[in-house]
């Protein structure tokens, strides 16, 4: 199986030019997105999940390989903090079934100042139908706990890796069958780049973790200025050097203005 290299989004104005054609009307930048990269996640239902319907007509346009992560509400996470969270992630999953071969994992990202509370993330992850693959978030640091981890384990979720200005959030912990690794800000030039040596000891990292029979997904949030195009683009490149199988990624030679 392979590491699966995407962005966090594809609606980005400061990509025309860079990325997408500067002629190529919006309406056509999903499937020029879809054509050069096999995976997404979708950032942006973090503010507003869209309509199953709009899900729906995302998946009539998307290629069957292409598989989208879906990050969860900010009605889960951050207003309701992981309270009766039966009804928000039913109301999420109702929405992204109209993905539906398309839907890839569900992202739960967790407030800066929520300590852990194991027992609320047990009752979320518990919501979710059999089957979907959940990557958590925690990004403070009392979740980093052996009890914790085993609660992971026990539900199938895996702990999301993050990285910022080059050095890991979290524990690197593989709780479940495949991984999840978000990149968020870079500490090379220009901003919010990331280099060489950090992008190529993430690849190491997670080889020394995850053997090349195990899904992976990689996303880059750091959108500014189209460096996450080009750092993942970079990062799949120094990858399949590494002997890792890599799902397709833009020719480097395509992007204009770096």
């Amino acid at each position: 199986m392979p590491i699966l290299v995407g962005t966090c989004g594809w609606m980005y104005r400061d990509w025309r030019a860079r990325f997408y054609p500067e002629k190529l009307p919006q309406r056509l930048w999903l499937e020029h997105y879809a054509e050069r990269f096999a995976t997404v996640e979708l950032d942006n239902a973090f503010y507003r999940l869209p309509s199953y319907e709009t899900f729906e007509a995302w998946n009539h346009r998307l290629p069957a390989d292409v598989t989208v992560a879906v990050k969860a509400s900010r009605f889960l996470t951050h207003i309701k903090r992981l309270r009766e969270p039966e009804e928000p992630v039913h109301r999420l999953m109702d929405h992204a079934r109209g993905l539906a071969g398309n839907l890839g994992p569900i992202l739960v990202q967790l407030p800066p100042n929520l300590r852990a509370e194991p027992e609320r993330l047990g009752e979320c992850l518990s919501a979710f139908p059999p089957g979907v693959r959940v990557a958590v978030e925690p990004r403070h640091e009392s979740w980093w706990t052996d009890d914790v981890r085993r609660l992971l384990e026990r539900h199938g979720a895996a702990l999301a890796w993050t990285d910022r200005l080059g050095r890991p959030l979290t524990p690197l912990w593989r709780t479940t069958d495949w991984g999840y690794v978000r990149f968020h800000e870079g500490k090379a030039r220009p901003w919010p780049r990331y280099g060489r040596a950090a992008l190529k000891s993430w690849v190491e990292r997670i080889a020394d973790v995850y053997d090349d029979r195990t899904d992976v997904f990689a996303y880059f949030n750091n959108d500014p200025g189209c460096a996450a195009v080009v750092d993942a683009a970079a990062f799949a490149g120094l990858a399949a050097a590494a002997g890792r199988t890599v799902t397709r990624t833009p020719d480097p030679r395509s992007l204009t203005g770096f």
